[in-house]
């Protein structure tokens, strides 16, 4: 079976990092294509064909304010992605459940030394004399 063109597929369109930096860039507010261009550091035609191939999915939404055409993402055509990619949620949730048993661990480790160490040496003792 061949595969899907990234113009017809929500997955493949993603694929492309820089789609994926976008719609990050997206996630957090309506933006024109000028201020993406500025913000990424990507040549002004190239953001306009990712724009274009990730509107072509309906991955973003784009809306005239006179000249200037603003993009935004579109949640409800994204949520297939996240459903997708939280079937393998519960690999992330067992290391992370891992790193914060090993972070207990250490914290517990690290106060019992500290616990049964002998006090640090006094960097200034006093002597008898000293009061003399």
């Amino acid at each position: 079976m061949a595969r899907a063109t990234t113009t017809s597929d929500s997955f493949n369109a993603v694929a492309e990092p820089r789609r994926r930096e976008i719609l990050s860039y997206l996630a957090g507010a309506e933006r024109p294509v000028g201020e993406i261009v500025v913000a990424l550091g990507l040549p002004q035609p190239s953001v306009s064909k990712h724009l274009r191939v990730l509107h072509d999915v309906g991955l973003v939404r784009m809306r005239c304010h006179g000249r200037q055409k603003l993009y935004r993402t579109n949640a409800e055509a994204i949520r297939p992605l996240h459903e997708w990619a939280a079937t393998f949620e519960r690999y992330w949730q067992h290391q992370m459940l891992r790193v914060k048993e090993l972070a207990e661990a250490t914290v517990r480790q690290g106060s019992a030394d500290l616990n049964s160490a002998d006090p640090p040496p006094d960097s200034n003792p006093r002597r008898d004399d000293d009061f003399y």
